[in-house]
């Protein structure tokens, strides 16, 4: 699994577009009916601005009214109803910061926008341009309809967390919230009264037919389409005549990346023209392909955009079902980590922070769930080709090849593989006066310490080996120099 953020909108079209076409996971008929309003989402990119095209500049201010033209002939509801404007950027507690206009006309959402579009703005530690907004129609409602639903998956199923209370002042969910486990095994789905009395209790009862079809149909969206996370908050519930009315007013949500090769075409075709209301200049005869509506858009956290390296480990990622994860921290850092596993990757990092390193950290990232050769290598490769760019630093550098106990990830393949890459880096690793410590455990580690300790004597390398006898970030003090280099490990 390569769980990765998606942006307000995406979330949102894939949900309005099969919240009423996913097949029920439920074994139960629904008791209420559902029907799909005309999707109202206006997706607002702007070119990021450059030293040549300043934000600032009058050129600049012209292709913002330019995209607002665009947005006006494409989405023309957006005269004729309030709006909601707000950055569509993973940006978290947009309320809590002022990244939020609402009950706006479209004269004011465009005041608003045109105000922050390619503007730096700070998010707790982060700063970066706004340039991607969402415009949608304003929901008027009072606070006490608004609620807090959240699904996400674990290692024993999918977790659904349901609250009375939302909104921008909901609080600690986790302490608040009803919860609920649904098996992997999806046979044994819980039943409509199993799902009211585990989330419902502080809800009423009017309302509980409608709550508990919105929640089969959203989980049912969940698993057809792959989600990994997602969270609904507020979830507006208003009562009318016939029943009640839902309302999804913010979201945020995962995919699993390696599944688009299944569910690309679920995403895609959700967010088409035709799908979204957008009026489009394309002929109607045009034949639809089974590849219909653009590719999903896995975007960087704000306040970074992914290099080309992390964007290639990004595409090695989204092709396997093994896990392959590169952050530069610090490019011009002393030491790097080339790490097996998720858990090992934090304890590597840990281990050089505590031994006063971490300013010189480059790196996180990791390599795990059986990765293969030439995964393996291209992963190592990269990282070593970051790492001996740029002039030599006057105190050399360090490469941990790291990780703990493998389980199904053989040391012996995926040494073999970095191996290789060393080989091809050899003269660089020379040039940069590179030491590198190398500890392993787990099936086959003998074979794949083997592998590696031979590649250093063969491109003689400054390399060291260790085995389970060192502890698993125990190379690290030693490569630092914080205390004295203890025996290699040796072929019994």
């Amino acid at each position: 699994m390569s769980a990765k953020s998606i942006r307000e909108f995406d979330g949102k079209a894939v949900l309005a577009y099969w919240l009423n076409k996913s097949p029920s996971i439920s074994k139960e008929e629904y008791k209420t009916p559902s029907t799909n309003p005309d999707t109202r989402l206006a997706h607002i990119q702007f070119p990021v601005p450059n030293d040549e095209i300043p934000a600032n500049s009058s050129t600049y201010k012209q292709v913002v009214d330019n995209v607002f033209a665009e947005v006006t002939r494409q989405h023309p509801w957006v005269l004729e109803t309030k709006l909601v404007a707000k950055p569509d950027q993973l940006i978290k507690r947009r309320g809590k910061t002022g990244l939020l206009k609402l009950n706006a006309t479209w004269d004011e959402a465009k005041e608003w926008i045109r105000e922050r579009a390619g503007q730096p703005q700070q998010v707790q530690h982060a700063v970066g341009l706004l340039s991607t907004f969402l415009v949608e129609p304003f929901v008027p409602h009072p606070p006490e309809t608004e609620y807090y639903i959240n699904i996400n998956s674990v290692r024993e199923g999918d977790w659904i967390l349901f609250c009375n209370e939302g909104g921008v002042d909901v609080g600690d969910v986790d302490a608040k919230a009803k919860k609920l486990l649904i098996p992997v095994l999806l046979e044994n789905f819980p039943s409509r009264s199993e799902i009211a009395t585990s989330l419902l209790s502080n809800v009423p009862q009017e309302q509980h037919a409608s709550l508990v079809d919105f929640i089969i149909r959203l989980y049912s969206v969940y698993v057809d389409c792959q989600f990994t996370y997602l969270e609904i908050n507020p979830l507006v519930v208003i009562p009318t005549g016939s029943g009640t009315d839902v309302y999804y007013l913010d979201l945020a949500a995962k995919l699993d990346q390696t599944a688009e090769f299944e569910c690309g075409a679920k995403w895609a075709v959700a967010r088409t023209a035709e799908a979204l209301g957008i009026k489009t200049e394309k002929e109607d005869s045009e034949p639809i392909t089974a590849d219909y509506g653009p590719p999903m858009a896995f975007p960087a956290p704000f306040g970074r955009d992914l290099s080309k390296e992390e964007a290639h480990v990004q595409e090695l990622d989204a092709k396997t079902g093994a896990s392959l994860k590169l952050t530069i921290m610090n490019p011009n850092g002393r030491v790097w980590n080339l790490v097996a596993g998720g858990g090992a990757s934090v304890v590597y990092a840990d281990a050089v922070a505590v031994n006063g390193a971490a300013d010189e950290l480059a790196n996180y990232g990791e390599y795990s769930g059986a990765p293969t050769d030439g995964q393996t290598y291209e992963y190592a490769k990269t990282v070593l080709d970051l790492m001996t760019r740029g002039k030599p630093h006057p105190e050399g550098k360090v490469l941990f090849i790291g990780g703990g106990i493998a389980n199904f990830t053989s040391p012996a393949v995926t040494f073999r593989a970095i191996s290789r890459a060393l080989g091809e880096f050899k003269d660089k690793l020379h040039e940069h006066k590179v030491s590198i410590w190398v500890r392993r455990a787990g099936p086959n580690y003998q074979e794949g310490l083997r592998v590696i300790r031979e590649a250093g004597q063969k491109h003689n390398l400054n390399l060291k080996v260790y085995g389970p006898e060192c502890h698993i970030s125990g190379i690290v003090p030693m490569g630092l120099g914080k205390v004295p280099v203890e025996p290699e490990w040796q072929m019994a």
